[in-house]
């Protein structure tokens, strides 16, 4: 038996070319490797970017409506500054009733919504009933007085109407 020619200038026709397929298989393997670990670190760094954000986004939210209550605080102390100095009970009812109306212009630009509860039928997930009170011009489970408005917040409740509701005279 004769021993394989190992001269690779006598090699099968078409091994060259094999070793170039090879070489030129391998070389693409590793640039997709390259390009498949580039964007996994690429994905790596947006994610902690995003979380970034988000963390920023989370902490500095109320932000805008902190700088809505800053003039409204400012009036406040205006008002009390001015009390001090003044004994005209009106001046100083009409200050505070501007800042409250300052407030409520607030909450509403921020979609904070009162909740419109007096005359209304009684409902649990928007009133809170603290008392009852016997009434013949209302039926029973009608809100007859509101002593703490409720809010809302688009169709969320901040804080239900703490009410007083009717029942049926003895």
């Amino acid at each position: 038996m004769n021993a394989p020619d190992t001269n690779p200038e006598q090699a099968a026709p078409g091994a060259d070319s094999l070793e170039a397929q090879l070489k030129a298989v391998t070389a693409e393997r590793d640039q997709n490797r390259e390009n498949w670990l580039r964007s996994v670190a690429d994905f790596e760094n947006y994610r902690k970017r995003s979380q970034k954000e988000a963390e920023t986004e989370q902490q500095y939210r109320v932000l805008p409506f902190a700088r809505d209550l800053l003039p409204v605080l400012d009036n406040l102390q205006r008002t009390l500054q001015a009390a001090k100095g003044s004994r005209d009970l009106d001046q100083l009812l009409q200050g505070v009733q501007m800042v409250a109306q300052q407030f409520e212009d607030i909450l509403g630009r921020n979609h904070v919504k009162p909740i419109e509860a007096v005359g209304q039928p009684f409902d649990p997930n928007l009133h809170e009933a603290i008392q009852q009170a016997p009434s013949a011009e209302h039926p029973a489970m009608t809100v007859l007085h509101d002593v703490e408005r409720g809010y809302r917040l688009h169709d969320r409740v901040v804080r239900p109407t703490k009410v007083i509701v009717s029942t049926k005279p003895s």
